[in-house]
């Protein structure tokens, strides 16, 4: 939660008035649990992202007349993850930022030409560096490519967006205006 990537998309959703959380999965930094061991497809995780959202709602229920609209966003290993929650969930939007979706066997999210109630599909960002060596832009590409899912592309920016995260969060914010 402390990742410059993570805290720059949690201050692009905050600066436009969102309720913004972020946490560390199980296991990470001196949160409790054991993390991802690379067999169950981030089932801990998700879980985390669920037990998450539960709270916050609970928490901010008695604050809005209606269900607030639901963001999912994460960076990397956290960008697949969101894939598998928007599959339990219904999220307005799906942000994913250099998501690891070849590592973590992402499910697919939209299906071209099939009839599909378009309220259960979330609007999808996908944000990736051309110069990304940890996860290449051509397993997003091919993993986007058959479900038709645009993917923005921030020319000279490597995983952690060095010297590009204003690039990121213009790219967000523009991205969730109301």
């Amino acid at each position: 939660m402390n990742n410059k990537v993570v805290h720059t998309l949690f201050k692009a959703l905050l600066e436009l008035g969102f309720i913004a959380v972020k946490f560390n999965f199980r296991g990470v930094e001196q949160s409790q649990g054991d993390r991802y061991s690379g067999n169950d497809h981030g089932a801990g995780e998700i879980e985390d992202v669920l037990a998450v959202i539960e709270t916050t709602r609970n928490q901010f229920a008695s604050s809005f007349n209606e269900s607030p609209p639901l963001i999912l966003a994460g960076f990397s290993f956290g960008g697949a993850i969101q894939a598998y929650v928007a599959h339990r969930l219904t999220p307005q939007k799906l942000i994913m930022v250099a998501p690891s979706v070849e590592r973590l066997n992402a499910p697919s999210l939209a299906h071209p030409g099939a009839k599909q109630d378009s309220e259960s599909i979330p609007d999808i960002l996908i944000i990736h560096g051309d110069q990304d060596d940890i996860v290449p832009l051509n397993t997003v590409l091919n993993w986007a490519a058959p479900q038709e899912l645009p993917v923005v592309v921030i020319p000279g920016a490597e995983h952690f967006f060095h010297g590009r995260l204003h690039i990121l969060k213009r790219v967000v914010q523009d991205s969730c205006r109301p």
